[in-house]
């Protein structure tokens, strides 16, 4: 019986619902009303504007390009790093923090319209099929047109690489000839280490580029040699690193900090505090350090120079960081893509976020750090913006609200851009003769031992001659022999031949020793 009464007094329920959903279908038949319409009122205005212009837009629209923009448009209102990736460029992106590639293990260089290759990585998938240093890439699966086509570095870059595995044929120029190759990709191991080695009997160096998943095991595979040969005092130089994963941060610090001690934490309007310390007894707890950066070190170098500097573990030398103390937490979108969306900030033990000023917007604050990086290559000592100052447990002064401030400001002054040198970078010409410079002189080259030989062979008048003369066939005697640059470039161009003999090893340590600003850093 009460089942009966449950369906009477639902009967006239379920026929008005018929009769308004028939009203609301024809509406919709007739033209006069959309879906979007019958909804909007609850919905948010981007959402109506977004579906108003792909139902009702003049043009076609192709790989959701309106999409993109106006979510780069709406982000870039919240703060800088928040940022949208399409589905096409999230691999890539992805890729950047990962510890591996997939690949065939090459690097590649384009001069006029060819690619030539300027790195074979040794026991790599390319190496093991046969690849030369110098080979110009010519086709892809013997269809897909490389050099003396229309594709640029990056086109190029996707069509050599791939999931591991999978097979390449590549057809290359050398000595005239073409070769072919048959190649499988593979997963290609990166390393986060540009370079470490001795300075002396007693100081050690570490070069780090980048914050990946897999930063800490590199750095540690890097501090025991060192601690092995007796160093008492290490450079850790975080130049030029962008960042990356937060937690190798954590995991370095925790390395170099003694006891129990706050690192960093996190905190934001939907994000409760978080705190990481130091826990573990770690390697490298008392010696000597020191922290090279400059404009461009940024992210998880901030985390990790900001800790070592409020526990006045660390000397911080260079210039003032890039300024970026926001968190971002990637959430995956359902066309593929996805939202790194900045969650949180993050604060130095002393309660230092070190985030450069972006309320004026994105443009603005990027055309502060381009006028930044141009007065610290000029020698002006920025002390324009130290914002809030902090005490350290010794009584020292730091800085939050932009960057990193040093505690000795050392400039490694740029490269000066005078008419021949803006020719010489715009037409790739350095890296051009290194390339052939090197391949004409195999046997002399192999034959060095270290970068130390490189230098008194290749540091002189007759290379920077024989690159004027160069440069000059492909540009009619516009290239001076004298420039405002030269000491630099003729030091930049024996540092690229070490790196052609030992890769970023040889280079960093010969960049190093012809820097004669290194030098201030390290005493």
């Amino acid at each position: 019986m009460q089942q009966n009464n449950n369906t009477s007094w639902l009967k006239p329920i379920s026929y008005a619902l018929m009769i308004i959903l028939g009203i609301v279908i024809g509406v919709f038949v007739k033209g006069n009303l959309s879906v979007g319409d019958f909804l909007s009122k609850n919905q948010n205005p981007i959402h109506e504007i977004m579906e108003l212009v792909n139902s009702k837009y003049v043009d076609s629209l192709t790989n959701d390009s309106a999409s993109i923009k106006v979510a780069d448009f709406y982000l870039g209102q919240l703060d800088p790093h928040s940022v949208y990736i399409p589905p096409a460029d999230l691999v890539d992106v992805n890729d950047q923090l990962a510890a591996n590639l997939k690949g065939i293990g090459i690097e590649f260089q384009q001069f006029r319209d060819s690619f030539f290759v300027s790195y074979v990585l040794k026991e790599g998938p390319a190496e093991k099929a046969g690849m030369h240093l110098g080979d110009i890439l010519l086709k892809a699966n013997d269809s897909i047109v490389l050099s003396g086509g229309k594709l640029q570095a990056d086109e190029v870059r996707q069509k050599v690489k791939g999931p591991a595995e999978t097979p390449l044929n590549l057809s290359v120029l050398r000595n005239n000839q073409i070769v072919r190759l048959k190649i499988t990709r593979a997963n290609i191991a990166i390393s986060p280490i540009d370079a470490f080695y001795m300075i002396n009997d007693t100081l050690g160096y570490i070069k780090l580029n980048k914050f990946t998943d897999r930063t800490y095991e590199a750095f540690m595979q890097a501090l025991e040699p060192l601690l092995q040969k007796g160093m008492k005092s290490l450079v850790l130089d975080l130049r030029n690193n962008g960042g990356g994963l937060m937690g190798e941060a954590v995991a370095i610090a925790d390395e170099l900090l003694s006891g129990n001690k706050l690192i960093v934490y996190t905190q934001g309007a939907h994000s409760a505090r978080t705190d990481y310390y130091s826990k573990r007894e770690g390697l490298f707890e008392q010696g000597k350090l020191t922290i090279l950066m400059n404009e461009s070190s940024a992210s998880a170098s901030e985390v990790l120079a900001g800790a070592l500097q409020d526990w006045d573990r660390a000397t911080i030398v260079g210039t003032r960081s890039f300024g970026k103390g926001l968190v971002q937490q990637q959430f995956k979108l359902s066309n593929g893509g996805a939202l790194r969306l900045t969650t949180a900030k993050y604060y130095t033990p002393l309660g230092r976020n070190i985030q450069r000023p972006y309320l004026q917007g994105k443009e603005a604050y990027e055309d502060a750090y381009i006028k930044r990086l141009h007065e610290d290559a000029m020698g002006m000592q920025d002390s324009n913006f130290k914002g809030n100052s902090f005490k350290t447990p010794k009584g020292n002064l730091v800085y939050g609200g932009g960057g990193i401030y040093p505690n000795k400001w050392v400039v490694t002054h740029d490269i000066l851009m005078d008419t021949s040198t803006h020719l010489l970078g715009q037409n790739n010409l350095l890296n051009e003769f290194v390339l052939q410079f090197y391949l004409s002189h195999i046997p002399q080259m192999q034959a060095l031992k270290n970068g130390q030989e490189l230098i008194k062979q290749y540091q002189n008048e007759a290379t920077w001659n024989a690159f004027i003369q160069f440069a000059n066939t492909r540009h009619a005697n516009m290239i001076k022999k004298e420039m405002a640059s030269q000491k630099i470039m003729q030091n930049h161009l024996v540092a690229l031949l070490a790196r052609m003999r030992w890769y970023k090893q040889g280079y960093q340590e010969v960049v190093n020793s012809l820097d004669p600003q290194f030098a201030l850093m390290i005493e």
